[in-house]
This record gives C-alpha cells, sequence and structure tokens, in this order.
C-alpha cells in the first residue's frame, strides 16, 4: 500500500506586510522607551549645541510630554516665534521646534561670545545673525532627534536620513506640523551653561507620529562615535560667515554750530580738509585706516594700517 501522497495548495498563502504584523511596544515598554529617548536626545543635544555657543558646557533637559490638541500647543507657542519644521528620524517624520524670539537674540549673543543672557524686550523681526542661527540649532536638534531614534547612535551605513530643517516660519500654523484638532505632545526643552544662562525651546510631535521616533524595543544603543562631531563654531564659517556687514568710510567731518545749521541751504558750501588717512567703519568701530585713491576707474581705499598695528609704507590692497 502506497502510503506517499503530493499535496497541491488550493491557493497561495497569505503574505503580510510588515505593519500588519509588527506588534506595537506595550504601555509599560512605552514609558521606557520614551524616558530612554528623552535621556539620549538631552545628552545628544548638550554635545552638539556646545559647539555653536562658544564651546559652552551645556546641559539640556527634556521634559515628559504634555498631551494636548493640535491649536492648544499653537497657542501655547504664539502668535510670532522663529518656528522650523524638522525632518527626522528612521522614517522622516516631522517635528516642530519653536524659539521666541527673546531667546533667538541671547543664543545668538552667546555664540558670538556675549553673556547670553535673556532680555525681555524682543525686536519685531529676527536680526539676520539670529535667524542663521537658530537654522543652525534647528537641524542640529533634527540630526539628534534622528540619532536617539536609532537608539543613541548614527543611522544605518548607506542611510542618507540625517535630519534637516523642511521650512521656517514666525508663524507655527503656517507650518501645518499637525492636526488642529489631533493629538499632540510637547516637550519642553531647557538649555543651561556653566555661567547661570538658561534658555527654553518648545518641541512638538504628532502623537500619531511619536511612537515611530522611539527606538524599537530590544534594540540597544548603537556604538558611539558614529556621527562626526561638529566641529566648534567660527566666525569664518557657516552660518555666520556669509552675513554682508556694510562698511563705510569717513573721508571728513566738518563742525558746525547750531546757528549756522539753521542756515544751510541748497547751493552752500562746505570746505572739507582731507586727511592723508582716512578710517574705514563698521558702524562704530574702527576697523582700520588707508589712503583714497583710483583703482580700475572707480575711487578706491588703500589700507595701509588696523588699529594694532604701527603705520607702514606698504598696506593691504
Amino acid at each position: 500500500m502506497r502510503m506517499a501522497h503530493e499535496f497541491a495548495a488550493a491557493r497561495a498563502a497569505a503574505q503580510h506586510c510588515r505593519e500588519l504584523t509588527l506588534r506595537g511596544p506595550r504601555p509599560e515598554e512605552r514609558a521606557v522607551l520614551l524616558a530612554a529617548w528623552r535621556r539620549d536626545l538631552a545628552r545628544l543635544m548638550a554635545e552638539e549645541l556646545s559647539a555653536l555657543l562658544s564651546g559652552d558646557r551645556l546641559e539640556v533637559h527634556v521634559s515628559e510630554p504634555e498631551s494636548l490638541a493640535g491649536q492648544a500647543v499653537l497657542d501655547r507657542i504664539g502668535p510670532v516665534a522663529a518656528n522650523s519644521l524638522l525632518r527626522c528620524g528612521a522614517s522622516g517624520e516631522t517635528a516642530l521646534i519653536a524659539f521666541d524670539f527673546s531667546t533667538a537674540i541671547a543664543l545668538t549673543e552667546r555664540s558670538f561670545g556675549g553673556d547670553g543672557k535673556v532680555v525681555a524686550n524682543a525686536p519685531d523681526q529676527l536680526p539676520r545673525s539670529a535667524a542663521l542661527l537658530v537654522d543652525e540649532i534647528a537641524a542640529t536638534i533634527a540630526q539628534t532627534i534622528t540619532r536617539a531614534s536609532f537608539g543613541d547612535g548614527a543611522p544605518p551605513a548607506g542611510s542618507a536620513l540625517t535630519g534637516e530643517v523642511i521650512v521656517r516660519s514666525e508663524s507655527a500654523g503656517r507650518l501645518k506640523p499637525f492636526d488642529a484638532d489631533g493629538a499632540a505632545l510637547l516637550f519642553a526643552l531647557t538649555i543651561t551653561n556653566r555661567q547661570g544662562c538658561e534658555w527654553h525651546a518648545l518641541l512638538a510631535v504628532a502623537a500619531e507620529r511619536m511612537e515611530r521616533l522611539l527606538p524599537a524595543p530590544g534594540r540597544g544603543p548603537s556604538p558611539r562615535g558614529g556621527a562626526a562631531r561638529r566641529p566648534p563654531a567660527s566666525a569664518l564659517a557657516a552660518p555666520f560667515a556669509a552675513i554682508p556687514l556694510p562698511l563705510h568710510v569717513v573721508l571728513a567731518e566738518v563742525d558746525l554750530s547750531l546757528a549756522r545749521l539753521q542756515t544751510l541751504g541748497p547751493g552752500d558750501c562746505l570746505p572739507l580738509a582731507l586727511g592723508r588717512q582716512v578710517p574705514l567703519m563698521l558702524g562704530e568701530k574702527l576697523l582700520a585706516h588707508g589712503s583714497i585713491g583710483t583703482f580700475e576707474d572707480r575711487m578706491a581705499i588703500r589700507l595701509t594700517r588696523f588699529p594694532d598695528q604701527s603705520p607702514t609704507p606698504q598696506g593691504v590692497a
């Protein structure tokens, strides 16, 4: 009696995609993952942001998330702030980072070597230097969020995703980071240095996206040093090196009485005594002295002396 048989499948076996078969973390696992993500993010931000702030030794605290409706998050940020929409994480999730103008200006002052104290009176518009620094800080935060989502390591080899700024706006609502009626998580970031300065920012993520920013359960930290360390900030490097600075040359100065000023009119002539050396100024700061001449049929100044140098016959053209 022959017992061997050949069986044919009646239909193709079902193939389920990973999204349907993957089990998400249990609530207690999620709490552990979120706490670890916050710790990793705080440490990575402290390491990376220090290079932008005159080499400060920074400490960063990432608060526990506050669950709010999207519109409540936008109300918390306010109508005007330095907002950046980020792309970060293993799957390119979006997140919103917001700095108020006073904090942005204080951070910029600190990056140039100032004390970085936050003042109450903020301008209606950010200076160019502050806007550039906020862009750098936002991009750095996007990169650290991506690293934290891989368990404190760099993305896998060959991955092009490192974290970036998608778009910026003074109005957080224009960036549409999440639905106004949807659930969102709001993290308060506190950055401090050894001199007692304290800077604050808000990080907001749609609740549904937060799950995909957390490291996969069971995946431990990747070896350190996978991502390149940011070089120290320099005035000759981005983002500040491209800022245009208006210079002016003072040809002569004239002293007039108030009575004479009141009688000035079209056609009046004022005699000028031009010196052999004229100052080159940046605002009220003296940069150099030079002599007036021509270059390619245009007036030009030939630099001959800088404030910390004695006069020399030959200067820097």
